[in-house]
């Protein structure tokens, strides 16, 4: 039997999350039976080169954000790839793709929601964009409960045409290496894009506060975005600056977990993010914000440590108490570990959305 051919369409193809599920869909796919594509709106980007040593055929619709070719390229692409499935990958994909590939007589088109991004429900315009859209799909894949009850009370779509596929990661290349931590200063890290999403901000007020009982703490942010210099002043202005490193993009960020006491992840949004499943495959504790897809993995004390959004003195007491207990930090580490195995593997999501397409695209 011909392979169906697969084109995963996706904002950028810069660190993220949602980034990082379409290459795991695409690394474990049945290749007999599905071919995949990879479209990003606009330039290259850090998964670009992973993607494209992995023999995936890339494209690219636009040199640049600001340059919407977007249109004409996606038409044609899609006339002249013959594509039998469209899934689409974050919030602008998802409005522009959408009617393009139905125009051009794509015969299964799938939304992918990633993530809670507040902006696509407080802006009336957005969301009223983002519902027209949805209109052109025939499912819809929610990474949590929390983005599929979004989509439900919000976007007004059926529950029965969405399905809940959680996000995963690959286990056998994040497995733990306790060995590469030392026994001496507390090392905290945080990973992810420097945006107001993630509240880097927070984490460094927290560090400061952390830094008054443990003098010797270390701590770690790895990404980058807008709000680097911005950061950069606060860990200034909080006298903790020579504590901080700002490690910029780190392109195998098991090297952090490695040497790693803590993740700490105080979020003001979430999907279900990649690096809190990373984190736990690999046995680090994560504390984190109480919300969204992070409430609906982490069992608070057990397989991690979850926060009031927010409340720095929550993330402060949290920390604190791990950093003091050694054989709370393991147990704890041991227990999220089982859980991502039993729950969160990536060859359990890949054969899920698999079993969408065989089930809408027989």
């Amino acid at each position: 039997m011909k392979p169906k051919r697969v084109l995963h369409v996706i904002d950028s193809l810069h660190l993220g999350g949602a980034q990082e599920v379409v290459m795991n869909i695409v690394n474990g796919a049945n290749r007999e039976r599905y071919v995949h594509e990879v479209a990003t709106m606009h330039g290259r980007g850090i998964y670009w080169d992973r993607l494209a040593a992995q023999g995936v055929p890339l494209h690219s619709l636009s040199p640049h954000k600001l340059v919407p070719l977007y249109v004409p390229a996606l038409a044609a692409l899609l006339k002249k790839g013959a594509f039998d499935i469209l899934h689409c990958h974050l919030i602008a994909a998802n409005i522009v793709a959408k009617p393009i590939g139905a125009a051009c007589g794509v015969p299964l088109i799938l939304n992918h929601d990633h993530t809670n991004d507040p902006k696509r429900g407080d802006v009336a315009w957005l969301l009223a964009l983002d519902r027209w859209a949805n209109g052109f799909a025939q499912h819809h894949v929610a990474v949590s409960a929390s983005c599929r009850d979004f989509l439900v009370s919000r976007e007004g779509i059926p529950p029965e045409n969405i399905s809940l596929v959680l996000n995963a990661v690959d286990v056998a290349r994040f497995q733990p290496q306790r060995t590469h931590r030392s026994p001496g200063a507390p090392f905290i890290a945080g990973v992810g894009r420097l945006k107001a999403q993630k509240n880097f901000s927070l984490f460094l007020e927290v560090a400061a506060l952390v830094a008054i009982r443990h003098p010797d703490a270390r701590f770690l942010i790895a990404g980058t975005g807008p709000e680097e210099q911005h950061l950069r002043s606060e860990a200034e202005r909080l006298g903790i600056a020579e504590r901080v490193t700002f490690a910029g993009y780190v392109a195998d960020p098991r090297t952090i977990y490695e040497k790693a006491d803590l993740l700490l992840m105080p979020s003001n949004f979430e999907g279900l993010p990649m690096t809190l499943l990373e984190a736990m495959a690999m046995e680090v504790p994560v504390v984190a914000s109480r919300l969204d897809g992070i409430a609906e993995v982490i069992d608070d004390g057990v397989d991690g440590a979850l926060c009031t959004p927010g409340d720095a003195s929550a993330f402060v007491t949290a920390i604190n108490h791990l950093l003091s207990d050694s054989a709370a930090r393991t147990a704890m580490g041991v227990a999220a570990r089982e859980k991502v195995l039993s729950r969160f593997s990536a060859r359990r999501m890949v054969d899920e959305i698999e079993e969408i397409y065989d089930r809408l695209l027989p």
